[in-house]
């Protein structure tokens, strides 16, 4: 196989970036759409538009839907073919940005990436998760290309809820430890191809720079600021882990957060958080050095992520149940078969009840 890296053509980090994003836009498209939600609208509208104003640019804003669906992308895709616009801005959550992706897709023009929170790696991303108008999972869109541009403004992400930024935390966590695993393995990445250094090397950097600067940014953005650690964590759960995720490859970590969406008592937990357990799943499946799973253990509970199914909001472990999750984890296609050795649903559930008993 070949060796492949992609990411986004630009990244773009910095506090009150959003009072400068035409400049920015500009030099891809002279006709911009701009799509966020109510909310997010009237956090940031102001300074977009203002900004557009500065650069004596047309701007057109589109109050988004509020769920990625075929129909919401249709909506905006026929506003874009109408009106002519020739690049489009997400702003916002998840689902905004997946609905921008979408739509630049299928109209074949620009997109950059805004997000307002930083608890995903998903911004800088080749995919979208397309839901039905009732908010139920109904399929992955696997776009061609990263994002043109993505857009950070620190200062807006510090005054988001301290948990999304932790729980990004939690989903960066399991970037190296993914990527050590598929390189291990020598399995396809997301990128489809082999992992290049570089993209190891990122992986590596963002799993340092969550111990280094973890606990700091918690304690700042608690306090609605930003600091250098902010900004660092900032970069770290969206661009490194991004890169790390899609061209390192994921393994066992992100299968086991999704055998956990089994658990109906995980129901109400971030993406993040789950994959955070799952990461210590991974390790004991491992059998990694104690020492490193004492790292994770400690770093997990000094940002405030959950190490055991008590943490997550189970009230008593019910076997059965985590057979399910067990076996949910290792179904044909879940990419815990990146793991550089076979891995069953027996191995998964002796993994989870370990993994439980070491984090309290």
């Amino acid at each position: 196989m070949d060796k492949i890296i992609i990411s986004p053509s630009k990244y773009v980090q910095g506090e009150q970036v959003l009072t400068s994003i035409a400049h920015y836009v500009k030099t891809l498209g002279e006709r911009p759409l701009v799509i966020a939600d109510e909310f997010v609208t009237n956090l940031v509208g102001d300074d977009v538009k203002q900004s557009f104003a500065d650069e004596k640019l047309l701007l057109t804003m589109n109050i988004f839907g509020g769920e990625c669906s075929r129909v919401e992308i249709e909506r905006i895709t026929d506003i874009c073919a109408t009106q002519k616009h020739d690049v489009i801005v997400g702003i916002g959550g998840g689902k905004t940005l997946d609905t921008a992706k979408a739509v630049a897709f299928y109209t074949k023009i620009p997109v950059v990436m805004v997000p307002t929170i930083a608890s995903t790696d998903a911004p800088t991303s080749a995919l979208a998760v397309i839901y039905t108008p009732e908010g139920e999972f109904a399929e992955y869109l696997m776009i061609p290309k990263n994002p043109d541009m993505v857009i950070m403004d620190t200062s807006v992400i510090a005054k988001a809820p301290v948990r999304l930024l932790v729980s990004g935390m939690g989903d960066a966590l399991s970037t190296y430890f993914e990527a050590r695993a598929n390189m291990t393995s020598g399995k396809a990445t997301m990128a489809g191809g082999l992992a290049t250094r570089s993209a190891q090397a990122l992986a590596k950097l963002c799993y340092e720079t969550l111990l280094e600067d973890g606990v700091k940014a918690k304690a700042a953005v608690e306090n609605g600021v930003s600091t250098k650690a902010v900004e660092n964590i900032i970069e770290a759960n969206t661009y490194l882990s991004g890169i790390g995720f899609e061209s390192s490859g994921l393994a066992g970590a992100h299968a086991i957060h999704n055998g956990l969406t089994k658990l109906e008592e995980c129901h109400h937990l971030y993406h993040g958080e789950k994959v955070a357990f799952g990461t210590l799943v991974q390790l004991v499946l491992e059998n990694a050095a104690m020492e490193e799973i004492n790292t994770v253990l400690a770093f997990c509970r000094s940002v405030g992520l959950p190490t055991n199914l008590f943490d997550m909001g189970v009230k008593e472990l019910n076997h059965d149940k985590l057979r399910e999750v067990a076996e949910a984890s290792t179904a044909e296609g879940e990419t815990i078969h990146n793991m550089p050795f076979p891995v069953t649903a027996e191995n998964v559930y002796s993994a989870i009840l370990t993994a439980h008993q070491l984090g309290q």
